[in-house]
């Protein structure tokens, strides 16, 4: 690695300077009083009869205070007589077993203890019906058993792909509900088919008469739950299409669209199914999408113990920690991906001991650019972005909007003895 060091040596920092991204901060103050206001406004909660074994869908999402949302659920359903358990709702996810899609949980806060109610997980499922090209449609085997089936789970958009009803209630029914066989069949004929596939499965497990109610969360661009929504089966589409229009609306973006150097310190499962959020980074796995900034290289410090090793999306990073990459777990990455058809999610970036030559490497390879001036800025991770630093060249573009707040002055990027970023958010 000697030549590679002699050949990294020569690359300039940029003085960075802390910056914090202002963005609408309306959120729910008293999360289970709006989920009781929620289901006691939704006709499909006055339905619900003592003794009433409900399925409660979770997912593997790091949904903003989702032991909190889904022990207020349970409460609410316990309210009714109905004795609840919560089934894990995340398709592929956990390396595809049982005991790690509960681990999942676990990870995410939700036991048994924290909820107040049991937790049923198993991978086995039962077929509900088909596709009208002749595909199954699948649910988990203990919603099946139950008496009805509350589906839960935030609205956002999607990174693969763009229609009507991405991320939401509707998804969950399609893929996560079905498990690994449901989210395998769902993935079959690849992203370009997905919503059509989201929309008839769900009509399939609508029809069937299984489902109980609904249960949404719309969040903030601070990782805050700004809306809880409930509605019947009748209403999934409309609820979860109007969902997903807030939630577009309130997502966060970077304050610059155009970057040499884009500097992710932490990626993640509960961050986004592909460790950063393609509607923010502006980079996707499939042609099925698009927008977004216009950035050159990205480079990821570091991935987050929930991910439990499933390093999905790492493909679309350029450079990367040696570290991250022992974290990986492989088989819980190509289940994932080989579940999804995109396997370039699962390619491994270049990789270095240290974060001063992961970032010296992805400025030497920008495009035509004076190191010195690049353009760079550097967030915690897609989800949390309210603080961050932004090279100097940027401060002309940024220090006269109202949602951005200067915090300090161009300082040098400093390494610590071991090679790690010095300066804290």
């Amino acid at each position: 690695m000697d030549a590679i060091h002699r050949l990294l040596a020569p690359v300039v920092f940029p003085r960075m300077v802390r910056i914090q991204q202002i963005f609408d901060d309306a959120c729910l103050r008293d999360i289970p009083a709006a989920v009781r206001d929620a289901l006691a406004a939704c006709p499909a909660y006055a339905r619900i009869t003592p003794g009433m074994r409900l399925a409660l869908t979770v997912g593997s999402r790091g949904i903003a205070s989702l032991p909190v949302i889904v022990r207020a659920i349970v409460d609410a359903l316990k309210d009714k007589g109905a004795e609840p358990f919560i089934v894990p709702a995340m398709g592929s996810h956990g390396g595809a077993t049982d005991e790690g899609q509960k681990a999942v949980l676990l990870h995410l806060g939700v036991t048994e203890e924290s909820v107040g109610c049991p937790i049923h997980s198993s991978l086995e499922v039962v077929q509900v019906g088909t596709l009208s090209d002749g595909f199954p449609v699948y649910m988990d085997k203990f919603a099946y058993e139950s008496d009805g089936v509350v589906v839960f789970n935030r609205i956002k958009p999607h990174t693969g792909f763009r229609a009507r009803h991405e991320s939401g209630l509707l998804k969950m029914l399609a893929i996560g509900l079905g498990k690994h066989k449901g989210a395998e069949s769902s993935h079959m004929m690849g992203f370009g088919n997905m919503p059509r596939i989201i929309e008839e499965a769900s009509a399939v497990h609508i029809n069937g008469g299984k489902l109980a109610l609904g249960v949404g969360t719309i969040e903030s661009a601070y990782d805050e739950v700004a809306e809880i929504i409930a509605c019947g089966p009748e209403d999934f589409f409309q609820a979860d299409e109007d969902g997903l229009k807030k939630a577009f609306k309130n997502m966060p973006k970077l304050c610059v669209d155009k970057l040499d150097l884009l500097i992710v310190d932490e990626v993640g499962k509960e961050y986004s199914g592909g460790g950063m959020d393609s509607n923010i980074t502006g980079r996707y796995v499939t042609p099925y999408i698009s927008g977004g900034p216009d950035i050159d290289r990205i480079v990821a410090l570091d991935m987050t113990e929930g991910s439990h090793g499933n390093a999905s999306g790492i493909g679309l990073v350029d450079v990367v920690t040696a570290s991250l990459i022992k974290k990986i777990d492989m088989a819980a990455t190509y289940t994932n991906n080989i579940t999804s058809k995109v396997p370039a999610s699962s390619r491994l970036p270049m990789h270095f001991e240290t974060e001063e030559m992961v970032i010296r490497c992805g400025l030497k390879t920008c495009r035509s650019v004076d190191y010195a001036k690049a353009r760079v800025m550097r967030i915690p991770n897609t989800l949390h972005m309210r603080e961050a630093f932004i090279s100097e060249v940027l401060l002309p573009e940024v220090e006269n909007r109202p949602d951005v707040r200067i915090l300090g002055t161009p300082q040098p990027m400093r390494f610590n003895a071991n090679g790690t970023l010095a300066d804290p958010y």
